[in-house]
């Protein structure tokens, strides 16, 4: 993504602005091409775009971040959203309020934004309420930003529904990060299971908690995660949403996909692969 980035600041001479059209075509393209080959291969939906802002600090954001300037990553993104809409492919930006201030990698640390409220809304949550009807999902980050909430923003409530969904105005699903992280095992000091670190995401106000890669690795560990939400329900210690509900279903595909031969000839595919720098 940071290639469309680079795009954006190449102009022509005599031609102001030509690198921001280039950059926003190829983006779009991007995304078309996405979308489609994902639905050839029978996948409806990507946890794409990142909206991080590329402070130059974060190794696991890195050249997935499309630029530092919070209205280039905006555009971009909305640009790359709209092919994943033309191949019926919905969104979801990540990591809400934004991921790349932080050196530490979320996956193996629990890392730590030391900013206050304005400057994060100011910088790297811009792009959540300049995209609000635009976005279907939002993935929060697992970073704890201590003068705000002492939980990672995915067990927040302040976050999730007092400034993504009051302030920001978002009405798409939420859904949190991979609950196997090492940012999602420790919750106000204490280490927690997979059920637990579901239930604090999903009454904080996320409407879908995946856990990834124990499927393959540690099946177990995914039986346990459904008892223990099952057992939590039956405890009172939450309860499904009929709202959530229509969340989750208004991310399912519109329209049937290209099988991948026909797609491979197809006019729109070839075009957009030509658009890609």
């Amino acid at each position: 993504m940071h290639a469309f980035g680079e795009l954006w600041m190449k102009e022509e001479r005599g031609r102001p602005g030509s690198g921001a059209m280039a950059a926003t075509n190829a983006a779009t393209a991007a995304g078309y091409v996405l979308g489609a080959e994902l639905r050839a291969c029978g996948v409806d939906f990507s946890f794409t775009p990142v909206l991080d802002l590329d402070w130059g600090e974060s190794d696991i954001i890195g050249d997935r971040a499309f630029h530092r300037d919070a209205r280039v990553v905006t555009l971009l993104a909305k640009s790359l959203m709209h092919g994943l809409l033309l191949a019926g492919v919905a969104n979801c930006g990540k990591h809400f309020p934004g991921h790349g201030f932080v050196t530490a990698d979320s996956h193996t640390d629990i890392p730590v934004d030391p900013r206050g409220l304005e400057a994060i809304l100011r910088d790297d949550a811009a792009p959540y309420g300049w995209l609000n009807t635009a976005l279907t999902s939002v993935m929060p980050a697992h970073v704890i930003y201590p003068k705000v909430d002492s939980r990672p923003a995915g067990f927040s409530s302040r976050w999730l529904g007092d400034i993504l969904r009051g302030q920001l105005g978002f009405r798409g699903a939420i859904v949190s990060d991979d609950l196997s992280m090492a940012g999602a095992r420790w919750i106000e000091g204490r280490e927690v299971s997979f059920a637990d670190a579901a239930v604090a995401a999903l009454n904080a106000g996320c409407d879908l908690v995946p856990l990834c890669n124990q499927s393959v690795q540690d099946p177990p560990a995914v039986d346990a995660l459904l008892d223990g939400l099952a057992e939590a329900q039956l405890k009172g210690r939450w309860h499904p949403s009929e709202a959530s509900e229509h969340r989750r279903l208004a991310l399912l595909p519109k329209g049937a996909a290209l099988p991948w031969n026909a797609l491979m000839s197809h006019p729109g595919y070839m075009h957009a692969l030509d658009l890609l720098p």
